[in-house]
């Protein structure tokens, strides 16, 4: 579990599930015009679903020149790693929605390493002051460097919400489609995976000013919104 170093002249941004959809993900940061002082928690499934999962990895490994990335790794990412690996079958990421990816690489054995160490050094929580990351979810009475796989990548917020989680922080996940295009908010626990690959929205949200940046799978912006700031 890794703290992130705050830095008071810079924004802490996170980035909802962007399975493989390159062309939202480049407009959604030409919206937020990264800085080197900004923290941009990405909450993971890059891969899958979307066309261009390759462009999607090529484009986070560049943005680490421009800010400080704070990579999560998501259970679609978790799949294609024991794939390549040959701890699984590839047909158990096919299943899950690989075939685009591995369409768009050529095939599993094309998959450049580069992109298996970028997915390899993501991480499966994160906290800074105030927050705390992942993809999925987590267990409420659990420390956070004692939380389970099956949480952080797996738990699904449909017709189950947590306790807030014992350190007061307020989570921001991602994992959970919301198919309305809408960001999920009980307050202590947001999610922002708000269906890019399924005709909804790819959302950015600055988690200290509410600040929320969405643009579709063809890179068009939506409205400018704002999320009302927690209070622990």
């Amino acid at each position: 579990m890794l703290p992130i170093p705050t830095n008071p002249a810079g924004r802490m941004i996170a980035i909802g599930d962007i399975h493989g959809c390159s062309v939202a993900l480049e407009a959604l940061l030409q919206a937020i015009e990264p800085t080197e002082d900004d923290v941009i928690v990405t909450l993971g499934d890059y891969v899958d679903r979307g066309p261009d999962t390759p462009g999607v990895i090529d484009r986070l490994i560049e943005l680490k020149r421009q800010c400080r990335l704070v990579p999560m790794l998501g259970n679609h990412d978790q799949v294609m790693m024991a794939a390549v690996f040959g701890h699984i079958s590839p047909k158990v990421w096919i299943e899950m929605g690989g075939e685009p990816s591995i369409a768009a690489y050529g095939s599993i054995r094309d998959i450049p390493s580069e992109h298996t160490d970028f997915l390899a050094s993501c991480q499966l929580c994160v906290e800074s002051n105030d927050h705390i990351f992942m993809h999925a979810c987590y267990e409420p009475d659990l420390p956070l460097e004692k939380q389970t796989i099956e949480a952080l990548l797996w738990t699904a917020l449909r017709g189950y919400v947590p306790e807030p989680h014992m350190s007061g922080k307020r989570a921001v996940v991602g994992h959970t489609s919301q198919k309305n295009g809408r960001i999920f908010d009980a307050g202590h626990i947001v999610c922002i995976d708000t269906f890019c690959c399924g005709g909804g929205w790819l959302t950015a949200l600055d988690v200290h000013s509410g600040r929320v940046w969405q643009v579709d799978r063809e890179g068009t912006t939506g409205p400018v919104t704002f999320l009302m700031p927690h209070r622990a």
